[in-house]
């Protein structure tokens, strides 16, 4: 028998509809990151994350798994999102990349 690894679909708890296709928890608009760095950086427990933002248990393990898997496309995301509030202040937040097609057309 093989060695396989299961891994969870997390679709249930975690979304990319919004924030320019930046994961979080689906139907709440919690960064997959917020948790993420909560967690690093306050050395907050999961319970107190629960609290914290009124999520399920189920939520932010499904926030940190993601995080785990997808941290290096997740922290670039992070680090471009601060370049552009350095960039343009508190009008930042209506930047949307992904969110609009790009319009041009190969006679441009």
């Amino acid at each position: 028998m093989t060695d396989q690894f299961l891994t969870p679909d997390l679709s249930k708890h975690i979304e990319q509809r919004y924030f320019g296709r930046r994961p979080h928890i689906r139907g709440r608009r919690v960064p997959v990151a917020l948790i993420a760095y909560v967690r690093r950086d306050q050395a907050l427990d999961i319970p107190a994350i629960m609290e914290a933002y009124t999520l399920t248990e189920a939520e932010v393990l499904a926030a940190l798994l993601y995080y785990a898997e997808n941290h290096a496309e997740i922290d670039a995301y992070a680090a471009a999102s601060t370049d552009d509030w350095v960039t343009y202040g508190d009008d930042s937040f209506l930047l949307r990349r992904n969110d609009v097609p790009d319009r041009r057309t190969e006679a441009d």
